[in-house]
């Protein structure tokens, strides 16, 4: 069993709030990485999409690529569309040596939309829309294999792919062959789901994890105050993992009998004039080291 941590640049520098960690240069932010013992970071606004440039700041820092995120619109544009910005994306992450790419639904997603309330107006595709998703992704996922990769579903808040129904819609209507999970637990606990019943029933599927924690209070002021996704994100209702309600003991026991093998990302989005991101990076490190040994 082959596992390898790495964490994602959105606590030092959020694409979707670029305001949020504006003043963090993406070398910091590499650096602070290494430095609180990840090997593995995705990619963000701030990186070079040069292969040979991004590698020469990487390397040097004991850092490779794990996957990086890519917004489909299956279900709201032409098929060719998705396709074309797809092959880019592939092709800039196979350079980077990157096994996965994320793929996330943004088709009527609020997930980017600031005075949206998140739980109140989450979208519910349609049949027709679901069949051009479950097509769609496994067109992608051919296009990825053609390179040897492998596509990795992010179920996530805000998108009409985020409650257990629809996960296992998603799942029991797309090839397994091509179509992956990304197994997300602060996406699956914000929205109310059971994260070890989503690992265990789809543990042959999953390809990808990101590791991010709930604040609890946080959770439940958001839901309460009807805010938005993004305003969640500004209020801290994610955190690294061991700073929230989630126990991941239990969680990584399910990882182990799985056999998983590939990155656990850390991933906890929140303003990191809060929290700081080398502090937080360096206590979730510690956190998984005493949780999992890794």
């Amino acid at each position: 069993m082959e596992i390898k941590l790495g964490i994602a640049p959105i606590a030092w520098t959020n694409d979707d709030l670029p305001d949020l960690g504006a003043e963090n240069t993406f070398e910091q932010c590499i650096s602070e990485m290494a430095l609180a013992g990840f090997t593995g970071t995705e990619v963000g606004n701030k990186y070079p999409r040069d292969i040979e440039e991004l590698k020469s700041y990487l390397e040097p820092r004991g850092l490779s690529v794990a996957s990086a995120w890519f917004s489909a619109f299956l279900t709201t544009k032409p098929f060719e569309e998705t396709a074309e910005a797809f092959k880019e994306h592939r092709d800039f992450l196979h350079g980077m040596g990157a096994k996965v790419i994320v793929v996330s639904e943004q088709g009527h997603s609020v997930q980017g939309q600031q005075e949206t309330p998140l739980f109140d107006e989450k979208p519910h595709f349609t049949d027709e829309e679901w069949e051009l998703l479950y097509r769609g992704l496994e067109k992608l996922g051919e296009l990825a294999q053609e390179k040897d990769m492998e596509i990795v579903f992010h179920h996530h808040m805000g998108t009409g792919v985020q409650t257990t129904e629809e996960i296992d819609r998603l799942m029991e209507n797309t090839d397994p062959a091509k179509v992956h999970l990304l197994y997300d637990t602060g996406h699956l606990v914000f929205s109310g789901e059971d994260p070890l019943h989503i690992y265990n029933k789809y543990s042959d599927r999953i390809k990808h994890i990101h590791f991010k924690d709930i604040r609890e209070a946080v959770m439940t002021e958001v839901k309460k105050e009807k805010d938005s996704f993004l305003t969640g994100v500004r209020k801290g209702v994610f955190t690294v993992p061991g700073d929230g309600m989630i126990d991941f003991a239990p969680i990584w026991e399910a990882i182990k009998v799985a056999n998983y093998s590939g990155w656990i990302v850390v991933e906890a989005e929140q303003d990191p004039a809060k929290a700081n991101p080398f502090v937080y990076a360096k206590n979730a490190r510690s956190y998984i080291n005493r949780v999992t040994g890794l």
